[in-house]
């Protein structure tokens, strides 16, 4: 089942590639998923293409340059032609849940940013409604316990993430707090209710945001486009 999994990611992952072209500034994500596809660009520069990446994460960041990626200050553009992401679950509406690996903001912040949002993820991803998965939130480490105190009057139970015995820290230097929210019948409105709460950075409901998700499916794969 594991090796079947890796095979759909990558599947999904050369697939994605293919809408890169030459001169573009390209996105690249954060997780096992996204991993593939950023080994798949490293071989095309390596073969010539020419590109400026932005990496969402420190990590991609490392892997970028060990594959003599070219990257790029977010700060010195304006837009982002094409990204290549992953995601923790994905609906027929193509609104996601995203920060398992806990680089939601950046990942936000360049998906906003993109023109093009590749969503690339293996079957499991697949759901009707989100919510199986806890719901990453981004949040200062001053305005912690507030936070996991307002998700509680949105129906959530959340828990600070840790890593061993002390807290994750995020690229940015802030905390993830995981947050059961049940299955979310309307992320629409429970995206805008979070914005609402002071401390909360971001949070890893991306509404709107993918264009096309490519899903690995046994030996093949499965594309779907928002409307």
């Amino acid at each position: 089942m594991i090796n079947s999994i890796e095979k759909e990611k990558e599947l999904a992952a050369k697939e994605a590639i293919k809408f890169i072209n030459n001169n573009q500034i390209v996105g690249l994500g954060t997780g096992s998923t996204a991993a593939y596809a950023i080994k798949g660009i490293g071989e095309l520069v390596k073969n010539g293409l020419k590109i400026k990446a932005i990496p969402t994460s420190n990590r991609t960041k490392e892997m970028a340059i060990l594959l003599n990626i070219p990257l790029i200050d977010i700060n010195t553009i304006d837009s982002i032609d094409v990204s290549i992401d992953g995601a923790d679950e994905f609906d027929s509406k193509l609104n996601l849940i995203k920060g398992g690996g806990g680089a939601l903001l950046r990942e936000k912040i360049v998906a906003s940013l993109t023109k093009e949002l590749i969503i690339i993820v293996d079957s499991t991803k697949k759901v009707d409604t989100l919510g199986k998965f806890k719901l990453p939130i981004e949040v200062i480490p001053f305005a912690s316990n507030y936070v996991l105190k307002k998700v509680q009057f949105l129906n959530g139970e959340g828990k600070i993430r840790m890593l061993g015995d002390t807290e994750f820290i995020t690229d940015e230097g802030n905390y993830i707090i995981d947050v059961d929210f049940g299955l979310i019948s309307d992320p629409i409105y429970l995206s805008s209710k979070l914005n609402e709460i002071e401390g909360i950075v971001s949070h890893g409901l991306f509404i709107k945001l993918a264009r096309k998700v490519i899903m690995g499916n046994n030996d093949t794969t499965i594309s779907f486009e928002s409307k």
